[in-house]
C-alpha cells in the first residue's frame, strides 16, 4: 500500500496551472478513493472558469519560447522526465493501484510502458522531421522543395481512468516532443498519477504555460474543447462523449480515441489450449476495463465444442478480487454504478436467451468484484454484444467457417483491433484485407499494443492515430519550402 509520506511526496491534491498548484476552486471537490476498499486517498478543488482561462491564456503565451527550444534540449528534457518515472516506478504503480483499482502486477506493466512511451518520444523528437518533395519537372524545373513540420500549437487532452498514466503520456510525451504546450482534463475517478506527472515536470525547466492539469466539471471542461486559442482536441473516452466534442469544438483538429468490443476469431487451424489460455487473460484482465479488451468471440464450427470446453475451464481460474495480489486479474470495477450496470447488461441477455457458461454474478459487492463472466446464445440486439461492456464480460459464438467469422467481427459499429489465431497464412491476408478495424493482430488477442505503433480505429472507435511517431504527426503541421 502507499503510504501517506509516498503519496504527499507524489502528488499535490491541487490544480497545476501554469507552473502553479492552486488549492482554491468553485467551492466543490473532486474525490478520490481507493477503488477497492473505498477510502479516501484525496479531496481536489474543481477549476473555475477563471482559472481554466488563466491555463489556456498561459499555454497560447507559452508556444513561442517552448518552439525556441532545439529539438536536442527537447529530447533531453523527455530524457530526464523518463528517468524521474524510473526513479519513482514503484510508487506510482501502487497509487495507480489504488486510484484506479488496477492489479498491481499489470500497474507495474504500465508504468514500464511509461517509461518507455517517454523514451521513445525523446529519440522521435531527434529524428522527426519533414520530406524533400520531387518538383524538378515542368513548371518545377531547376527548383527544388522541401517540407518542414512545425508544432500547431495548444492541446487540450482529456484522458480517461482505465490507463491513467500512460494514456495521459500518449498525448503530453509526443506534444513536449513536438513543442506543442498542453493544458489537461484527467479522469476525475484516477486524477492522482496526472498531478504526480505534473509535479515531476515542474522539475524540468519548461517554459512557464507548457503544461497544466486542471479537475473541473463539464462547463469548464467544454470552455477548453470550444476556446480557439487551443490548435487540437486529443480525447480518449466514450464514444458517446468523444463524438459530442468533435461536434462543439470548432475549426481545431480532433483525434479521437473511443471505445470498442474488440473481437478475436479462432479457425480450424488454431492450438486451442493455448489460445484459450490468452483469451481468458484477453478478456478479463483488469475487469475488462480495456478499450480493446477482448469481448466477442467467434470459433469455427469446426472446433466450437473443444474451444468453448477449453474457454471455460480456463475462465474458471481466473483469480479474481484485491488488485495488491501479484496473482489478481479480475479486481475491482471502477464504482458501484458500473458494476450495476454490468449486472444489468448480463441480466438482459439472459433474459433475451443467453446463456451463462460461466460466471455471472456479483463476486463481491462491497469491492465492486464481478465474476468473469463468459456468455453464449447472445444476439447484436444485447448489450453484451454490440456495446462496449468495458466489465468482466466476454460472448463466444459459433460460426459457420472464416468467412462467417469475418462477417460476424465487422457486424458493428466500432472497429478498434481484432485479434486472429490461425496458422493458415489465407486467413492472415484475407483478415488484413478484410476485416473493418484499425489492428489486426495474428495469433494474439486484440488488447496487444505496443506503444511506438499506430493505435486508432474507425466507425464510431475514433479517427486519427496514436504512437509517437503518429501522434507527433497529429499534432504538426507541414510547412513547404521551395527555391
Amino acid at each position: 500500500m502507499v503510504t501517506a509520506a509516498i503519496a504527499t511526496a507524489l502528488y499535490t491534491p491541487a490544480n497545476f496551472i501554469a507552473g502553479h498548484w492552486r488549492n482554491e476552486g468553485d467551492g466543490t471537490y473532486n474525490t478520490v478513493v481507493d477503488k477497492y476498499h473505498g477510502t479516501e486517498l484525496a479531496r481536489i478543488p474543481h477549476a473555475t472558469a477563471a482559472q481554466m482561462e488563466q491555463a489556456i491564456a498561459a499555454a497560447h503565451a507559452a508556444r513561442a519560447p517552448f518552439h525556441k527550444l532545439s529539438a536536442g534540449e527537447r529530447s533531453e528534457k523527455l530524457e530526464r522526465l523518463a528517468a524521474l518515472l524510473k526513479e519513482h516506478e514503484e510508487d506510482l504503480a501502487q497509487l495507480i493501484m489504488q486510484e484506479a483499482g488496477k492489479p498491481i502486477s499489470y500497474a507495474r506493466v504500465e508504468i514500464a510502458r511509461c517509461i518507455t512511451t517517454v523514451r521513445t518520444a525523446a529519440a522521435e523528437a531527434l529524428r522527426f522531421g519533414g520530406e524533400v518533395v520531387p518538383i524538378d519537372y515542368g513548371a518545377g524545373a531547376g527548383k527544388t522543395a522541401f517540407t518542414k513540420r512545425f508544432p500547431i500549437g495548444v492541446i487540450a487532452a482529456i484522458t480517461p481512468f482505465n490507463f491513467p498514466l500512460n494514456l495521459v503520456l500518449h498525448k503530453v510525451a509526443p506534444a513536449l516532443a513536438i513543442g506543442c504546450p498542453v493544458v489537461l482534463k484527467p479522469a476525475p475517478q484516477a486524477p492522482l498519477s496526472a498531478l504526480a506527472l505534473a509535479g515531476l515536470i515542474a522539475q524540468l525547466g519548461y517554459p512557464e504555460g507548457t503544461f497544466s492539469v486542471l479537475l473541473c466539471g463539464i462547463p469548464v471542461a467544454e470552455q477548453l474543447v470550444k476556446d480557439e486559442r487551443v490548435a487540437m482536441l486529443s480525447f480518449t473516452g466514450s464514444d458517446l462523449v468523444g463524438w459530442h466534442l468533435k461536434g462543439i469544438c470548432g475549426k481545431k483538429k480532433v483525434a479521437l480515441e473511443l471505445g470498442g468490443n474488440a473481437a478475436v476469431i479462432v479457425d480450424e487451424s488454431a492450438d486451442l489450449p493455448a489460445v484459450a489460455k490468452s483469451v481468458a487473460t484477453g478478456a478479463f484482465l483488469y475487469a475488462g476495463q480495456i478499450c480493446i479488451s477482448t469481448q466477442r468471440i467467434f470459433a469455427v464450427d469446426s472446433v466450437f465444442d473443444r474451444f468453448r470446453d477449453l474457454l471455460v475451464e480456463e475462465v474458471r481460474k481466473v483469480p479474481c478480487g484485491d488488485p495488491s495480489d501479484p496473482k489478481t486479474i479480475v479486481g475491482p470495477i471502477i464504482d458501484g454504478g458500473h458494476l450495476k450496470r454490468v449486472g444489468a447488461w448480463v441480466d438482459e441477455a439472459k433474459a433475451g436467451g443467453a446463456t451463462v457458461l460461466t460466471g455471472g454474478h456479483v463476486v463481491d459487492e462491497a469491492h465492486h468484484v464481478y465474476a468473469a463472466t463468459l456468455l453464449t446464445g447472445t444476439s447484436n440486439a444485447m448489450k453484451v454484444s454490440c456495446a462496449e461492456a468495458f466489465g468482466p464480460v466476454a460472448t463466444l459464438e459459433r460460426v459457420k467457417d472464416f468467412s462467417g467469422a469475418i462477417a460476424a467481427v465487422n457486424d458493428s459499429n466500432y472497429g478498434l483491433q481484432a485479434g486472429v489465431f490461425t496458422d493458415h497464412f489465407p486467413h492472415v491476408k484475407r483478415a488484413h484485407e478484410e476485416l473493418e478495424v484499425g489492428g489486426v493482430v495474428i495469433n494474439g488477442i486484440p488488447g496487444f499494443r505496443v506503444d511506438s505503433m499506430p493505435y486508432g480505429g474507425i466507425k464510431d472507435s475514433g479517427l486519427g492515430r496514436e504512437g509517437l511517431k503518429y501522434a507527433i504527426e497529429e499534432m504538426s503541421e507541414p510547412r513547404l519550402l521551395v527555391y
